[in-house]
């Protein structure tokens, strides 16, 4: 068997040639292309890379914005049998270099402004041996492939020979969001995109005839290996905040979009502006919404603008394994919603088919072996663990990360997600936050996810971050609150924070609270908050005032 994902979009486009595979806006407007069209030009810049040197195994630097080309360079890499090195270029230049200098690219495709940034840091570039641009660059960033050219001249080609691959052959490297750490780079081999394929196609039932309009580029090629047709939003996928609702809405009703994938702050916009409009999707059929624990008021204001027999989905998992566990905006709204605002954590659905999830007690320490003794009863919270066919194997170039990550188990292993949760009588896993943002004191453990809920409740409060001070097992637990009015009485809703505290057994300890103006938070999602971040702030703010308070008792 070949386990080339590539070779989904020859097979799609020999059953299918004539279904539009891609929609997407150019210089003249937007634009259709067949599964045909897109394979043939995949398979002209399949040639073309070929030509100019690319080989099977080589690392490709893809720095391409969302468009034809993304996908069917993708796709050509693919088949050739190269590793594409997918990285966020909105986490910040330092992260953003230190990422390609870990990964050591050998070919480096991108568009002008990339082969700039090439240009001013060269350092961490010093591997690259070919450089092509996929811009007009007169020739001063190597050979320029165009979607232009390659529409022009693909028509009618002889099909590109796809690579055999085995299961564990490295397809890609993608880069985590770096919200509890440095960015590592996660390693795909293709039996886990066609794992993942599998199981978005039998779970979520998404296929051909279905249309998605995909605001994270990854989910573009997804679709396109399921045989649904992409739209490309115009929007910016490294701004999911700042997306257009207007922009974003009109697409979806042009194109009779049926599903779509994207972050709470994406449909936290896009849900109060049809609101706000009386707009309603009734083309949508399903939405995943993913990155972050979703609120129940955005899932309330989403549910009211699709249809009677529509869904929402909010999957589980991280770049190291996704989706593991998953759940619907009814069973949470019915169900869930009340528990989490009382604190005790977020639902994040059943394991998935094929997907074994544990909970384990929580260590720091790398764990080398499994070990049954290591399980927790229901209800106890402890660290949540993984295996199944979507979980990847490992780190690129990080045997550090690998050995705290990964418990052995025979031949296969565990992989741990950083999350800590528990698990219900019903089978369910409760997220409630990541283990490296727990808060030990001298008495208790304190967890994120849970404490900021109940401070959520508070009608001024945007959203709110637990944070501790000093060493842990000697930690000054924090709360921080971002409001939605700056202009609020602060003396005022200072007391109500402190009360909120006093009322609830896992808060009461918490006697230090700050407002912050804008809390820092991922890119990718515009979600994950950057705790990490917030704790060096908060130290700085009220590290003299513990220190008085801890020496006067």
């Amino acid at each position: 068997m070949n386990y080339n994902i590539a070779q989904v979009l020859p097979d799609t486009a020999k059953t299918c040639p004539d279904r539009t595979g891609l929609i997407c806006k150019t210089g003249r407007g937007y634009r259709s292309w067949t599964f045909e069209e897109m394979n043939n030009i995949a398979d002209w810049y399949a040639y073309r890379l070929s030509e100019k040197g690319v080989r099977r195994g080589d690392r490709v630097m893809l720095m391409v914005r969302p468009s034809l080309e993304f996908i069917t360079l993708t796709f050509a890499l693919f088949k050739i049998g190269a590793v594409i090195i997918l990285i966020d270029p909105g986490m910040g230049y330092k992260n953003l270099l230190r990422c390609i200098g870990q990964a050591e690219p050998e070919i480096f495709i991108g568009i002008v402004k990339a082969h700039l940034f090439k240009l001013i840091f060269p350092r961490p570039f010093k591997t690259v041996r070919i450089s092509i641009c996929t811009g007009s660059s007169l020739g001063l960033f190597g050979p320029s492939f165009s979607a232009v050219n390659a529409e022009n001249k693909s028509s009618g080609g002889t099909p590109f020979p796809t690579a055999e691959m085995q299961a564990d052959d490295l397809a890609a490297i993608l880069f985590t969001t770096g919200s509890t750490g440095p960015p590592k780079g996660v390693r795909y081999e293709h039996s886990i995109f066609q794992a993942q394929l599998k199981l978005i196609r039998e779970y979520y039932r998404i296929g051909p005839g279905d249309i998605d309009q995909p605001a994270f580029p990854l989910f573009a090629l997804f679709s396109t290996g399921l045989g649904a047709c992409s739209v490309i939003p115009e929007m910016n996928a490294a701004k999911p905040a700042q997306v257009d609702p207007a922009k974003f809405i009109k697409t979806i009703k042009a194109y009779r979009v049926t599903y779509s994938f994207g972050s709470p702050a994406i449909w936290n916009v896009v849900s109060r502006y049809c609101l706000d409009h009386n707009i309603k999707l009734p083309s949508v059929k399903n939405i995943l919404m993913a990155g972050a624990p979703v609120p129940g008021a955005l899932l309330a204001r989403t549910v009211s603008i699709l249809h009677e027999g529509a869904e929402i989905h909010t999957p589980y998992g991280a770049t190291e394994s996704l989706p593991v566990a998953s759940i619907t905006a009814r069973e949470i709204l019915a169900d869930t919603w009340e528990k989490t605002r009382a604190g005790n954590g977020v639902c994040v659905g059943k394991p998935l088919p094929d997907i074994t999830i544990k909970i384990i007690e929580t260590a720091d320490e790398p764990i080398e072996n499994w070990d049954e003794s290591l399980l927790v009863p229901d209800y106890v919270k402890g660290e949540i663990v993984v295996k199944g066919p979507v979980v990847t194997r490992g780190y690129d170039n990080n045997d550090r990360e690998n050995h705290l990550a990964k418990i052995a188990d025979g031949d296969e292993f565990w992989h741990r997600m950083g999350d800590l949760g528990y698990f219900d009588e019903k089978g369910r896993v409760w997220f409630c936050g990541r283990k490296s943002h727990r808060v030990i004191t001298g008495s208790t453990t304190m967890y994120t996810v849970c404490c900021e809920a109940l401070f959520n409740e508070h009608p001024a409060v945007c959203r709110s971050a637990l944070v501790g001070i000093g060493p842990a097992g000697e930690q000054v637990p924090v709360i921080i609150v971002e409001l939605y009015d700056k202009k609020v009485q602060r003396e005022t809703l200072l007391a109500e924070l402190h009360e909120i505290a006093r009322q609830n057994d896992i808060t009461r300890s918490i006697k230090h609270f700050l407002i912050h103006p804008d809390f820092p938070v991922d890119i990718r999602h515009n979600a994950k908050i950057f705790r990490e971040k917030l704790g060096i702030w908060a130290t700085g703010k009220l590290s003299s005032q513990i220190r008085f308070a801890q020496e006067q008792s």
